[in-house]
Order: structure tokens, then sequence, then C-alpha cells
């Protein structure tokens, strides 16, 4: 069931939520969190298909913040905004309230999206694109427990998750790291098959996909060895190999779905490890509400590291340059030119009478 609301107000928005609850048959509120997605025109649809996926596995009311851009001044200094409620079956197993606002009031979403929040659940805001810098003090990121962000979006990840790591404030989370929890999970399982020391690591994997570093960084941090980031075409991250005392280990993905694990002294074995969609990466993260530690040292760790040349080891230091050996200053050319004139001055000198008559 869809309800749409032109010029409209959060109260009114509300009346048509009940409404349409009683509409369908349950009248009853079952949703257990408020999922707000910021996001722009273009990007609204993905991410509300992708909410709406994860809504099976976690029932919420999702707000949609979409900021309309006006195209002249005189739109600008005046206030909309629309609103369409769904309810049933057009909104997953939850509620969905797409938001519009247009003017003014595109300054002030959070004054807009407070009085539609579930009384006492949890709130998770989450950017799919064009995410602030500091998430926690963004005004709708105030308002969250758990803040998601995607570097993948961004057009320099790098300096991306520099920026996280400046801004770092528990409840803050990626979904760049969410990606790579397939990985962290076989590779600890496989180091927890063998009793040997990890020497150094190699992580290969696209240039510009920041789950590579944030793997990276989370192995040099846990490890505390050298890691070499090299890389790859792709897609994603490629495979990671580790040099221990027993022998070499290897998790190899070439095509994106089927990997290969490959330990010293035991037979090569392939292991599911497909790259997954938006909707598996949110439910995921929605699945916990408590800061991820483990991230947060991952993200600190690197952010020095992150603008090395690929191929440098991540622990290596950047090498000084030795002193010079001492050059002895070379004579003044004057003196140097005066000089053979002296000792020939000297010795005619010893050759005089006067000199050997004073001599006497």
């Amino acid at each position: 069931m869809k309800i749409d609301l032109t010029d409209t107000t959060a109260g009114e928005i509300n009346k048509a939520l009940v409404r349409g609850r009683r509409a369908i048959g349950t009248p009853a509120v079952g949703m257990v969190l408020t999922l707000v997605i910021v996001t722009d025109e273009e990007n609204a649809y993905d991410a509300l298909k992708a909410a709406n996926d994860a809504s099976r596995e976690h029932p919420s009311r999702t707000l949609v913040v979409i900021k309309r851009v006006s195209r002249n001044p005189r739109d600008r200094t005046s206030s909309r905004l629309d609103a369409e409620v769904r309810v049933g079956a057009d909104a997953g197993t939850g509620e969905t309230v797409v938001l519009r606002l247009y003017g003014e009031v595109s300054d002030h979403a959070d004054s807009v999206v407070l009085p539609l929040l579930l009384p006492d659940a949890p709130v998770v805001v989450w950017w799919p694109v064009n995410a602030p810098l500091d998430p926690a003090k963004d005004p709708l990121g105030a308002l969250a427990q758990r803040r998601v962000t995607d570097t993948y979006a961004a057009e320099e990840p790098a300096r991306e998750l520099s920026a996280r790591a400046a801004a770092y404030t528990p409840g803050d989370t990626d979904l760049s790291w969410t990606r790579i929890t397939p990985w962290r999970s076989m590779l600890a399982a496989a180091l927890d098959q063998v009793t040997c020391e990890v020497k150094a690591v190699e992580v290969e994997g696209e240039e510009f996909n920041p789950s590579c570093e944030l793997l990276a960084m989370w192995l040099a941090d846990r490890l505390d060895v050298p890691v070499k980031r090299s890389l790859s075409s792709g897609p994603g991250l490629t495979a990671v190999r580790m040099d221990t005392t027993c022998g070499p280990i290897v998790l190899d993905r070439a095509d994106g779905s089927l990997a290969t694990l490959s330990i010293e002294g035991q037979p090569a074995r392939a292991v599911a490890l497909n790259r997954r969609d938006t909707a598996e990466l949110i439910a995921e993260e929605l699945r916990r509400l408590d800061p991820d530690d483990t991230y947060a040292s991952a993200l600190r760790y690197g952010v020095e590291r992150l603008d090395t040349v690929p191929g440098q080891t991540s622990e290596e230091p950047a090498r000084q340059a030795e002193p010079a050996e001492p050059v002895a200053e070379p004579e003044p050319v004057e003196e140097a030119a005066k000089a053979p004139a002296k000792k020939a001055a000297a010795k005619t000198a010893k050759k005089t009478p006067a000199r050997k008559a004073a001599a006497k």
C-alpha cells in the first residue's frame, strides 16, 4: 500500500502510517529499529531495494531522506516536504517513508526525521554515497547509535579512509570493512590449522578498493608483521599470501566467487568466497549495534601507511639519508697560487751575503 503526501508535515506522515497499518490489518508496530538512509535521487532506488531485502531479517522503519536541489534562488527560500508512505508488501516486512526535502528544510533534515523515529528503538543511519567526513557530528548522525558509510563510493578511497580514522567515533563503521568479513574468517581459520609463525603477508587486489587496504591494515595490526600491498586487475580482493615458518599459506580468488586455500603439507581446497550484494552487507551491519573495536584498531593503525608506494611493506619505515663523510676543504685558489712563490723566496733569502754575514 502506498500513500502519497505533498507539501506535508511529520504529523501528517505519522497519521498516514497509522492508517496504512490499519488498512492492511496490522495495527501493532513490530519493528526492531529505525534505519535512516541519506542519499540522492540517483541512488535512492538501489539503496531502498537493499534496505527492503535486509528488512526480512531485521523488520524496521526505513526513512529515506532525499535532499532535492532547487533550480533557482526563489525556490531555495521556500520550504516543502513531500512524502511517500509504503506499508505492507511494498515495504518488505516493515514500513518505509520516502522523504523529499525542498528549499531551506533540506538544511534541517534532523527536525523532520526526529518525530518519525520509533520510540525506544535503536537508530542506524546509512549514507550510500556522499557521506560526511565526520558522521558523528552530522545532525542526522547524532541521532544514531550506528553510522554506516561506504568509502568504495568515494572518489579517493585512501584519503577517505584517512578522514574516517581522524574523525572516528564509537559506532562508526564502513561497508568496505563489512565486505572483508569472509576473508578475515577464512584467514583466521587457516592460521588455526597450523602451529607456526607468520613472517610476512602480501595482499593483492584492485588499486582503488578500500577493502584491500582495510584487510592489509587488519593483518598488520593483528600479526605485527610486514604487509605488502600489490595490485591486480580484480575483481575486488584477489589473493592473500602469508609467508610462515611452516611454509606459505595462500588464499587465492581470481574470479570473484570461488577461492582456493593452499596450506603447506595439505591438499588445496576450494572455498566459497563470492562477492556479496549490498543487502547482505547492510543486514550484517544491522546484526550488531555496539561499537566495532576491531575496525577502529585496524583503521587507526594504517592511516599513515595508506600513501605508501604499492609494493612497499607497510612496516618499512622511511629511510633517512646517511650523513656524508666529511670532505677536506680545498685551499683557497689565491693561497695555493702564492705557495710556490713563498718557497722560492725563502730559498733565495738563505743564499744572500747579508744573510750569511748576519749568521756569522
